[in-house]
């Protein structure tokens, strides 16, 4: 059975206790619940990818507690040490060229010379970096291609049993995950997140590149088809066939059976996305239709979840 520890002293030094042992504690960050992991220990890292049944080709995320910790993993350029100063901590993953001194597993970067690493803002992720001393590999703390889980209670109900504990840090308030910024090369955007594009176009200075098509992902969350719920998704409904099930957005979908922001909120939107389409896969009995959102600020970020949770299934 998988424990729920409080996000106190002593549930926290618990979980640090367990991580330290090779087990796996998922914890609350601003954008999901991730499912942590020693990114140094080779056993912690396979054990992330069994829990999940994520694909081993699939890189993770480093979280740790600062900027002075990330140094020590990744070379750093004047660029980079910019954007980690405008959006550190918070919901800004960059993917940098791994210091060969790093020491983490190589599963963790599926064997690639770049790692993805954030510095995460909530106080009870902070708090957990800190007590374990290390860094932490933690993708999204659900089954993998499912969707993503931003309260405890979804982290139970995808990994129970599958982990060691999981701290139960009430809801997200982003509740969808970073944005991941490639400095590798030029910059490009890997994937739209938690902090819109338009943010880290005014800090660079110039527009960012899409990431190209490619087999194998460069970072987390590129899969075609992620974040699926059991239902099959339709998008861009103005409104619902017969039979359907009816997520909208804004005040021209005021009678949907679940409005992702009634007043056009972005924002908001992005913070319910995740827990709406769990409740509206228990709820409908055929297809989850999805009302248009628009594609600026945040819109980007729940559109490409959207998009994947819509794509086939392999």
């Amino acid at each position: 059975m998988t424990k729920t520890l409080a996000p106190t002293p002593e549930g926290l030094a618990s979980a640090a206790h367990l991580l330290s042992s090779g087990e796996l504690v998922a914890f609350p960050t601003e954008t999901v619940y991730g499912l942590g992991g020693d990114a140094r220990s080779d056993i912690a890292v396979a054990r992330i990818f069994d829990a999940k049944g994520r694909p081993r080709f699939n890189p993770l995320i480093v979280h740790l507690p600062d900027l002075a910790a990330a140094r020590d993993i990744a070379l750093f350029d004047d660029l980079a040490e910019r954007m980690a100063a405008a959006f550190w901590p918070g919901p800004l993953t960059l993917v940098l060229p791994l210091r060969p001194s790093a020491r983490l597993s190589p599963l963790v970067t599926a064997d690639l010379p770049s790692v993805a690493l954030r510095v995460p803002e909530h106080p009870t992720a902070q708090a957990l970096l800190r007590h374990f001393g290390g860094p932490l590999a933690a993708p999204s703390a659900n089954l993998s291609g499912k969707v993503s889980p931003t309260r405890a209670e979804h982290v139970m109900a995808g990994l129970n049993r599958r982990i060691a504990a999981v701290i139960d840090g009430g809801t997200c308030a982003v509740g969808i995950e970073s944005t991941i910024l490639g400095l590798t090369e030029d910059p490009v955007l890997l994937r739209p997140g938690g902090i819109p594009a338009e943010a880290l176009e005014a800090c660079l200075g110039f527009p960012l590149a899409d990431a190209p098509n490619c087999e194998r992902p460069a970072a987390p969350g590129q899969l075609a088809s992620h974040y699926a719920p059991r239902a099959a998704v339709r998008l861009n409904a103005a409104a619902p066939e017969p039979g359907e099930f009816w997520l909208g957005f804004g005040a021209g979908a005021r009678d949907a059976d679940l409005n992702l922001s009634p007043t056009g909120d972005l924002v908001a939107a992005a913070a319910n996305l995740f827990h709406y389409l769990r409740q509206a896969d228990d709820r409908a009995t055929g297809c989850i239709a999805v009302s248009p959102i628009p594609e600026k600020g945040l819109g980007r970020a729940i559109n490409d979840r959207l998009r994947r949770a819509a794509a086939p299934r392999s």
